[in-house]
């Protein structure tokens, strides 16, 4: 999945004839803080509320300070990877996308990559997760992945932060079933620390409780 695959099309850019008033309409009606600002078809900026707010609104934003504006964009043909932490670490609301010749094809939003993800079957398919701790150098996903898998459990994603140690990693895991006391046994034997689990049917269950203490409260 690359850039292109998730232009959002029906939110627009503005130009540089149009006024602040005329971003800050469009910013409350996307409901977004950022807006790209195009110049005859090129990008020149990210216009946020904030730089709206820093001008007159009937100020048309060719008067700004573009050496002032945000100036982030990806290419059409990087992956969403790459377009997540650049939306991350600049704290965009939109990202604009070009093409090698910095010609400027549209924006993809934060809602829409965020969708994304949640689609995908790391986050649909049913399942627990598993959250790990161990140094770097203790790091390996090939043989974290074998032990797990193993048990008859299969892996359908993991990523991996670091910690407030630097000598440390988090490795999150996110596999096929619900009941993983075996793998998780399995982990423990090869030491590594099981940090957390979640599963599906630890909710179900405090449901199942929930419902029964009502129903016993109501028969009283």
């Amino acid at each position: 999945m690359t850039a292109h695959n998730l232009i959002a099309y029906d939110i627009p850019a503005l130009t540089v004839d149009q006024t602040g008033r005329d971003a800050f309409h469009m910013l409350n009606d996307y409901h977004v803080k950022h807006l790209p600002v195009l110049d005859e078809g090129r990008l020149v900026g990210i216009l946020s509320e904030e730089d709206v707010f820093n001008h007159k609104l009937y100020e048309p934003i060719r008067s700004y300070d573009f050496s002032m504006l945000r100036r982030f964009a990806v290419l059409e043909n990087q992956h969403i990877f790459e377009v997540m932490r650049v939306m991350g670490d600049h704290r965009l609301t939109v990202i604009p996308v070009t093409d090698a010749e910095g010609n400027y094809l549209g924006l993809i939003s934060q809602n829409d990559l965020l969708r994304y993800f949640a689609n995908t079957a790391s986050f649909t398919e049913p399942g627990a997760v598993v959250v790990l701790e161990m140094n770097r150098r203790d790091y390996s996903l090939g043989t974290i992945a074998h032990i797990i898998e193993s048990e008859d459990v299969k892996v359908l994603s993991s990523f991996v932060t670091s910690t407030e140690d630097p000598e440390t990693v988090e490795l999150t895991i996110k596999v096929n079933r619900h009941d993983i006391s075996r793998a998780i046994a399995s982990l423990e034997r090869h030491e590594y620390e099981v940090k957390h689990t979640f599963s599906n049917i630890d909710h179900s269950s405090v449901m199942s409780e929930r419902y029964e203490s009502l129903m016993n409260y109501l028969n009283i």
